[in-house]
């Protein structure tokens, strides 16, 4: 059985249930919409998000049952999460999302950034047509952050002028605040404990920033992920280890290597001198060591819970995150 299997088991009823309840929150009475929010759930990722509600709900409630307000909390989550990610297409201008036709792709610009609105929508409305205002608030700050994120980081590429400090802030807005929201969520959802809610917000912080580093990661090794080696020099994405590398050299290899990236980022052969300096540098080293921090303390936060399947499978969750090969 392959780990996301292990991790789905103890939830897999509450998951065919959430599937069939997602799709019946996207649906319209316009036809062409229908048409592409199939074409949407049919090419669904592993679905982490709703993964993440679930188990945290299970992990919390007392006979280890969720309610509708879990399932509803599941399907905002990724009603808004598919939302960023149709959008993340258009801005991006890609035409391949997990090895599929990106929405901009087959439909184009106009009609993929109105679905993405309308997916939006959907899900505030899903929170505010039951009265969650709770976990809309909840939400409502992780989409803040995202645009937060992302526009701090275009800032900081034009300049590269990014110190570490500043990148962890990028990432916790950008990628951490997200999965933060789905252990919240369940959390909220089964308990009034704001202790708990609060501890939980913390895990999935934690494994977003790990999550994040070994994505970062991944643009320096030959592994075939789906993402090219040396895609983030290429755009100009100061990450983890090249932060590290840059902070630990001479004025001159400084220069060199922020003259690459802005001047010679296509150029194929630089790019891979770049990545060579980066190695030399130790910086992949460093930013497994940092990733290997925030597993260990998300790890932690797991032990003061009481032992059981649920608390099993996220610490399985937390282990996935690292030694994922894509």
């Amino acid at each position: 059985m392959n780990i996301t299997s292990q991790i789905k088991q103890p939830i897999q009823a509450e998951m065919e249930l959430f599937e069939k309840k997602f799709y019946e929150s996207m649906t319209s009475k316009v036809a062409l919409l229908n048409r592409i929010t199939y074409y949407i759930v049919n090419r669904k990722g592993k679905q982490m998000r709703p993964m993440f509600v679930f188990l945290v709900a299970k992990m919390l409630s007392e006979k280890g049952e969720v309610n509708e307000r879990t399932y509803r909390g599941a399907s905002v989550i990724e009603l808004i999460h598919t939302a960023t990610l149709v959008h993340d297409d258009v801005v991006d201008d890609s035409n391949r999302r997990r090895g599929f036709f990106s929405i901009n792709a087959l439909w184009k610009n106009k009609i993929a950034v109105l679905v993405g609105d309308y997916l939006l929508s959907k899900g505030l409305l899903l929170s505010i047509d039951h009265g969650d205002f709770d976990l809309l608030r909840i939400i409502s700050v992780a989409v803040r952050e995202m645009s937060e994120g992302e526009l701090l980081q275009i800032e900081k590429a034009r300049r590269l002028d990014i110190v570490e400090e500043v990148y962890y802030e990028i990432i916790r807005k950008k990628t951490a605040t997200l999965i933060a929201s789905c252990c919240a969520l369940g959390a909220k959802s089964v308990s009034e404990d704001e202790t708990q809610v609060e501890a939980m917000r913390k895990f999935g912080e934690l494994i977003g920033m790990a999550f994040q580093i070994k994505d970062d990661l991944f643009d320096y090794t030959d592994d075939a992920i789906g993402k090219p080696t040396g895609i983030d020099i290429k755009e100009q994405k100061m990450t983890l280890p090249l932060i590290y590398a840059l902070n630990h050299c001479t004025d001159k290899e400084k220069n060199w290597c922020i003259n690459s990236i802005k001047n010679h980022n296509k150029d194929k052969k630089r790019v891979k001198e770049v990545i060579q300096f980066v190695k030399d540098k130790n910086g992949l080293q460093y930013a497994e060591q940092k990733m290997l921090q925030f597993q260990e303390e998300a790890l932690q936060i797991l032990q003061n819970f009481p032992q059981s399947e649920y608390r099993d499978a996220l610490s399985l969750m937390v282990n996935y995150v690292i030694e994922r090969k894509k």
